[in-house]
């Protein structure tokens, strides 16, 4: 019965988010409580990812140094170049570029680790991708910022190391450490974790849809669209040029997802302090809209492995 609840859920991700994100537009208070505990939600995510993983994968990870350095590249050139270039294709208003800006300078997201995790992409490459891009974070996004709005803005170094101390690296460590110690024992539940990974996941968003209801009640077509087009580029960049540089299927579809999923809730906290509500908008909309394109990337990719086509290798 666990087993075919675990299915079920892995197999209906999409209509859960899109589900659960309904019912916090029409009921916020069903998800807002939340908001304390997203930290040690991203937490149980990143734990149950580490009982997934080996302390080899990672070691194979950072000598794939090459991905990660082009999957930087892309991160914080091509998205925040697409961010304006889709503001300006769609003549978006001043507030909405600014939020669009905002999330392409962000770092990639958590979600990203489970996405990858579901289309059988790699794991270890994807969260290796995730620390680096938000320990870079700090530098880089204020100033492409202020490269590109010509505005400053702080986010402190060392807290945000702490965060991704204690949201990614503590609970990722500890189940690796669990895996190595009690592997035969933990065989038989690892299954779960992912389960449970997707449903917090998928609270999460309800709980940012929720917080942002007045926002996304305007829910202009435009600024949609943009979003739309600014994460299904950055996928599409990303694949792309891993196959480009020689990356395998698998590799090159991590660092699509690695692209293509901004920390859209960075991006909605900044854009919020230092520009206006207004400008939290285009974030807002990133937070569903790069979830359910991710959900979709996965189970397409999911079902080529199940076809039993050699994409490893090619």
């Amino acid at each position: 019965m666990v087993n075919s609840l675990c299915r079920l859920i892995e197999g209906h991700f999409l209509f859960l988010a899109v589900a659960l994100s309904m019912a916090a537009f029409i009921e916020p208070s069903m998800f807002i409580w939340m908001k304390p505990h997203i930290a040690l939600s991203l937490g149980i995510i990143m734990f149950g990812m580490g009982l997934t993983l080996e302390f080899s994968d990672f070691a194979a990870a950072v000598k794939n140094y090459k991905a990660i350095g082009l999957g930087m590249l892309l991160q914080y050139t091509v998205m925040p170049a697409l961010a304006v270039a889709f503001s300006v294709l769609f003549g978006l208003p001043q507030e909405a570029l600014i939020g669009m800006v905002v999330v392409g300078a962000c770092p990639g997201g958590t979600a990203s680790n489970v996405i990858v995790h579901l289309a059988k992409a790699n794991v270890a490459l994807s969260v290796t991708m995730t620390l680096v891009s938000t320990c870079l974070a700090p530098l880089l996004t204020p100033l492409i910022i202020y490269v590109i709005l010509n505005q400053q803005i702080e986010i402190p170094f060392l807290p945000m190391v702490k965060s991704v101390f204690w949201i990614v690296i503590f609970p990722l460590v500890d189940g690796l450490v669990l895996r190595r110690m009690f592997k035969r024992r933990l065989d038989p539940l690892l299954h779960i974790f992912p389960s449970i990974s997707i449903m917090v996941i998928a609270m999460l968003v309800a709980c940012i849809i929720g917080l942002n209801r007045d926002l996304l009640a305007s829910f202009p077509v435009l600024v949609f669209a943009a979003v739309a087009l600014h994460n299904l580029g950055g996928l599409g960049a990303g694949y792309g040029a891993g196959r480009l540089a020689g990356f395998n299927h698998r590799d090159s579809v991590t660092i699509a997802i690695e692209v293509g999923m901004q920390n859209s809730g960075l991006g909605v906290a900044l854009a919020t302090k230092y520009f206006g509500i207004a400008s939290a908008l285009p974030g807002a909309l990133f937070s569903l809209w790069h979830n359910i394109s991710g959900i979709l990337l996965a189970n397409r990719n999911r079902a080529v492995f199940s076809g039993g086509e050699n994409v490893e290798k090619s």
